[in-house]
């Protein structure tokens, strides 16, 4: 079946594409926006994550999966807070580079090697891990060198995540908390209800 299209109908035809492709990102562009993370407290991230670890980034590697673009980093674990995890573990998240494509998702963190993290983790189907609520769940680490003093703050700190109780979007992620608080924090978590850490 050959379709044939009049001069004055082809150019008619090539602005309704063009209409129609506009409306199509536009949609995909609100669709994009309107993905949000609800805000989760310590306590429930703690409780949410099967596996929490301090830890250090080595390296990073990109890759497709089940038709997706994935960045898998490999971290060095330092300390174990919750669950078991070995000596060295790899984390997938969406997005990245591959090739000739870029692929990128809000809320999705991204590490430098040598960049020290506490991350609240799940494991996945593959048997690696992904974060609990992505930038919630990551923790960056900082050393004052002055003092020596270790300080986590959050990835949403900057971040505005909704709010449940108050239904409005707010930044309000942790910020320069002292790693052995965070920790304690976990860990009371943990101890809450059942008596002792899982």
């Amino acid at each position: 079946m050959m379709i044939h299209i009049r001069r004055g109908n082809f150019a008619r035809w090539r602005v309704a594409m063009a209409a129609a492709i506009l409306t199509m990102l536009a949609a995909l562009a609100v669709t994009a926006a309107a993905t949000t993370l609800a805000r989760m407290s310590v306590a429930q991230m703690s409780r949410a994550a099967q596996v929490i670890v301090r830890a250090q980034c080595e390296a990073n590697a990109t890759g497709w999966d089940t038709g997706e673009i994935w960045t898998f980093t490999t971290f060095e674990v330092e300390e174990v807070w919750r669950g078991e995890a070995s000596a060295q573990i790899s984390v997938r998240l969406l997005g990245g580079r591959a090739g000739n494509v870029t692929s990128s998702v809000a809320g999705i963190p991204r590490f430098r090697p040598g960049e020290e993290v506490v991350l609240f983790l799940e494991r996945t189907e593959r048997g690696d891990f992904s974060i609990v609520s992505w930038e919630q769940g990551t923790f960056r680490i900082r050393r004052d060198i002055g003092t020596g003093g270790e300080s986590a703050t959050q990835d949403t700190a900057a971040l505005a995540t909704f709010d449940p109780g108050t239904r409005r979007f707010e930044a309000g992620g942790i910020v320069h908390t002292p790693v052995d608080f965070l920790h304690a924090q976990v860990d009371a978590a943990l101890s809450n209800g059942s008596g002792r850490k899982p």
